[in-house]
């Protein structure tokens, strides 16, 4: 595997590679990274995976500071995955000018849901997925649906902007008792873990009951909320979505998502679950 952390060098390796599927992520690598990396190797003949953590997403008294770098384990288990090139640019090779004069501006959704709770985030995510596919090029790019928003936009703007690229939603990677894998899991304590997978107990009690045929969406999301809140969670949102373009979905959608964000003590969880309501 190549380490490349110039633009330059990745545009050179890039004009012989042949068909390219590529990874975004900002490092501290799961099981859930890898997953994207064995869905990429279905699509293209070299894999990239960049590492970058980006610090147009975060907002203030975000863990921008703090988020793990952990480049050089991340190193090793990609080079075990059989990733062709790990891109790791710094932050001046990325951003020469320091502030990003130009950016992606995604539409209203990217001021629902989460972005409500963290304003300029999708601005952000959009900005550099978009300077990271200007230089990759690649054919295929593989994104987690946990992080079902960002994907949402992220398909929104290749369509609006005529990229030549395919997206691949790769499912939610889950630990045994059903937490979403995420490299902020980390931040829970030992407590805190044991508790966590209330989240997507929680969205599963909903999903049982949509399928059993319960389409009064507003209930469900209240009653979920105060299930969380009584399990002491401080719960941003539980929406009911379509997966479209994940507007509020409304009885006799056929595609559904449940999208949740909750804080249980100082760590941000997100979760979602898509339910198929055809046939």
């Amino acid at each position: 595997m190549q380490i490349i952390t110039s633009i330059q060098d990745l545009r050179a390796w890039r004009k012989a590679a042949g068909v390219v599927a590529f990874v975004p992520t900002m490092g501290n690598l799961h099981d859930g990274h890898l997953a994207l990396v064995t869905e990429a190797k279905k699509h293209a003949e070299k894999i990239v995976v960049s590492i970058f953590v980006n610090r147009l997403q975060f907002g203030q008294g975000e863990d921008f500071m703090s988020y793990p770098r952990t480049l050089d384990v991340d190193a090793e288990k990609l080079q075990a995955a059989g990733v062709d090139v790990l891109f790791a640019p710094n932050e001046m090779e990325l951003y020469p000018h320091v502030s990003q004069h130009y950016n992606v501006e995604p539409p209203n959704i990217q001021n629902e849901l989460c972005g409500v709770f963290r304003p300029g985030h999708f601005r952000g995510v959009a900005t550099v997925v978009t300077k990271l596919f200007n230089i990759v090029k690649p054919d295929v790019a593989c994104f987690g649906k946990k992080d079902y928003q960002q994907l949402a936009v992220i398909r929104g703007f290749v369509e609006d902007l005529n990229m030549d690229i395919k997206i691949v939603g790769v499912d939610t990677g889950r630990a045994a008792d059903g937490l979403a894998l995420s490299s902020r899991n980390g931040y829970l304590s030992e407590a805190e873990r044991a508790q966590a997978p209330q989240l997507y107990q929680a969205l599963t009690q909903m999903a049982a009951q949509i399928r059993s045929g319960r389409q009064d969406y507003a209930k469900l999301e209240q009653q979920a909320v105060k299930t969380l809140t009584e399990q002491a969670w401080v719960v941003d949102y539980v929406e009911v979505r379509n997966t479209h373009d994940l507007q509020v979905a409304h009885a006799g959608d056929a595609h559904v998502v449940i999208v949740a964000a909750a804080r249980l003590g100082n760590t941000r969880l997100i979760d979602n679950l898509e339910i198929h309501l055809e046939g």
